[in-house]
């Protein structure tokens, strides 16, 4: 079996080069991993002491226990639980499907602001105020217009599902912010590259296609997560108009017990999903921190 240096510990890579480290810098190496065994008790010791201290605060509040029966008791968990995740698959396909609308849509009106020429201001205008629209409208305004808005006008042929309409919502806002951040990773490419590319013969389409393009959304792959997972807390929002996602099947739960742990289940359920796509936001982050500090391409 052959071994790669590069699955090697400091250690093992130096004996496989056969070099003996010193005493010195194995009384280094110890005195390191003993540092970090230290450090990591005295976190995981105020981190403990922390907790149980909120954990005291909260209980011995004079309003702990009607908070407690109103907020968390496990027998309205139990029967919101799997009625929230039920209507979780509906949060859960609006992110995929309004995350590739908003990427590709983005991406479009990203690059009409870049197009170069006069013959190209009116789309480069228009791109402007598309941007400048829907990242000042609120998303709650945003929806309501177009979940209860769109259905009052009765087109012949436009539909009235609270889903389809809270997905082009959600897709018209974050298209927006998704557009500004692929247009600063435009931006963020030095001239010089268009300009090789155009001296090997690429046309101004292909150099943006070819050139250009890989090294913007490369660059700007972490905020582009952090939008994504922005995307995925409010698709809670479409049940306004009805469309019984998580957050709606929890509201239903609330009308009818006036007991308000179905919203807390609802809530925990989000965080579950979040967690592991801010954890990979920040793993990507890093990764892509320790290139550039190694002197690679971003």
């Amino acid at each position: 079996m052959t071994v790669h240096k590069e699955e090697l510990s400091p250690g093992e890579h130096d004996a496989a080069d056969g070099y003996v480290p010193s005493q010195r810098r194995l009384d280094r190496e110890r005195h390191q991993r003993a540092r970090a065994r230290r450090a990591t008790a005295i976190g995981a010791f105020s981190t403990l002491v922390t907790a149980v201290l909120l954990y005291l605060v909260v209980v011995n509040a004079p309003g702990w226990p009607r908070t407690k029966e109103t907020f968390f008791d496990a027998g309205y968990a139990r029967e919101a639980f799997p009625k929230v995740l039920e209507g979780l698959w509906l949060n859960v396909m609006l992110l995929l499907i309004c995350g590739v609308a908003v990427l590709v849509l983005g991406m479009l009106i990203a690059v009409a602001r870049t197009l170069r020429g006069p013959v190209f201001f009116p789309l480069r205008f228009l791109a402007a105020a598309y941007t400048d629209f829907f990242r000042g409208l609120p998303l709650i305004i945003n929806l309501m217009i177009v979940v209860l808005g769109v259905p009052a006008l009765r087109l012949q042929g436009v539909t009235v599902d609270p889903v389809l309409l809270g997905g082009a919502a959600l897709t018209l806002t974050y298209s927006a912010y998704v557009a500004e951040v692929f247009r600063a990773g435009i931006e963020s490419v030095h001239p010089s590259q268009r300009a090789a590319a155009r001296s090997l013969g690429l046309s101004n389409r292909q150099a943006l296609r070819y050139v250009v393009l890989p090294q913007a959304v490369r660059r700007q792959v972490p905020p582009l997560l952090n939008d994504l997972v922005s995307l995925q807390k409010d698709t809670g929002l479409v049940s306004i108009g009805g469309a019984v996602d998580a957050v709606r099947a929890a509201d239903i739960i609330v009308g009818r017990s006036l007991n308000y742990t179905p919203y807390i289940v609802a809530g925990l359920v989000f965080v579950a999903l979040t967690i592991p796509m801010t954890r990979f936001t920040d793993w990507v982050t890093a990764r892509m921190d320790r290139r550039q500090a190694q002197g690679g391409t971003a």
